[in-house]
């Protein structure tokens, strides 16, 4: 997007000069400014374009981080809280991170906290926004949402009503910038306010597409633009129907405002695909109604139906041939570092 110009200003660049009297004889004393070297801050060996990583995708728990090498956003907030104390918990096979353990993965790949300027929440459920105040609150950044989504936040949920003062409100569909990535909010169909979010970085764009019911024409726009596409695959459908969900859980899940199924979402990735899509991150995965295996298969056969060769994402020279590498995001732990560009 094109920088704003300001009518009647004009910067011609020149360094400005302070005179001031130094020495109490009235002789204005002229202090030329000093051109100092300045690095960006960079991160350690990952590269120069975006980088991602999942701390948890699924009902339990939902929270990502998108950065560049000025810095980053954290989508989504719903991991745990911190812990009050730092006595060292067990953590069992289906237990979610906690905000302090998704800040000790960034450390170890180079990233501080202090270079993450800014939360994306896609909507006010518990496993997406369960740890936003804290997260705001130790990154000192902001929180981008609609005002629908900080609504609901508000009436619906147990958080701060502080939390407004970190709020910076956000439109669909009219773009943004967090450090030098522009992002553009679309809407979702979902059971609350929500939306999805395009973020570009120098003509590389990463997509995320979570919580829907259905595709909309809208959302399909900007899915089908994506160069990295994190889009939902939350149950089977015949493990749906056969599952132990109570029968009003079951339609909520499969309704327009609901989840997407795995063969929708492959279906979507099959007949939207294009050169400059290259990764597929499959998220929001049922505990109970799905599994790694049948999204990954069910995305894999779609894909492959096409012509298309599939890669497992494991950056090997084996795989990197291929034309499209799809994932599946860990329900609990933290994914692979992925340096996409």
């Amino acid at each position: 997007m094109a920088g704003h110009k300001y009518k009647g200003y004009t910067n011609d660049g020149k360094p400005l000069k302070i005179a001031f009297d130094v020495d109490g004889d009235d002789t204005p004393h002229v202090l030329e400014p000093q051109t100092l070297p300045f690095e960006p801050p960079q991160y350690s060996g990952v590269g120069k374009g975006l980088c991602f990583m999942s701390f948890g995708s699924g009902s339990s728990g939902n929270c990502a981080y998108l950065g560049t090498p000025r810095g980053g956003i954290l989508i989504d907030a719903g991991i745990k809280p911190p812990p009050k104390t730092k006595r060292k918990r067990k953590k069992s096979d289906d237990d979610v991170l906690n905000l302090d353990e998704a800040f000790a993965e960034l450390e170890r790949n180079g990233v501080p906290r202090e270079m993450v300027k800014g939360v994306l929440l896609t909507h006010a459920h518990q496993d997406h926004m369960r740890c936003l105040y804290p997260a705001v609150s130790r990154c000192r950044c902001s929180v981008y949402c609609t005002m629908g989504v900080m609504s609901q936040l508000l009436q619906r949920c147990r958080i701060p009503s502080r939390i407004q003062d970190h709020h910076v409100p956000i439109f669909k569909e009219i773009p943004f910038r967090v450090l030098d990535m522009e992002i553009t909010a679309f809407e979702t169909s979902h059971d609350v306010k929500s939306v999805g979010f395009s973020i570009e970085y120098e003509g590389e764009r990463f997509v995320v597409a979570t919580d829907m019911g259905i595709i909309s024409e809208r959302a399909a726009y900007y899915m089908s633009r994506a160069n990295y596409l994190m889009i939902e695959c939350n149950y089977d459908e015949e493990m749906l129907k056969r599952g132990k969900y109570p029968a009003y859980l079951k339609d909520r899940v499969l309704g327009d405002k609901g989840h997407l199924d795995n063969t929708v979402a492959a279906r979507f990735v099959a007949e939207h695909y294009h050169e400059g899509l290259r990764y597929a991150f499959l998220c929001h995965l049922s505990k109970d109604n799905n599994t790694e295996e049948i999204a990954l298969s069910t995305m894999r056969s779609a894909l492959e139906a096409r012509g298309l060769s599939v890669g497992d994402g494991s950056n090997s020279a084996s795989q990197n041939s291929r034309d499209i590498q799809i994932c599946a995001l860990p329900r609990y732990n933290a994914s692979s570092w992925y340096v996409l560009a």
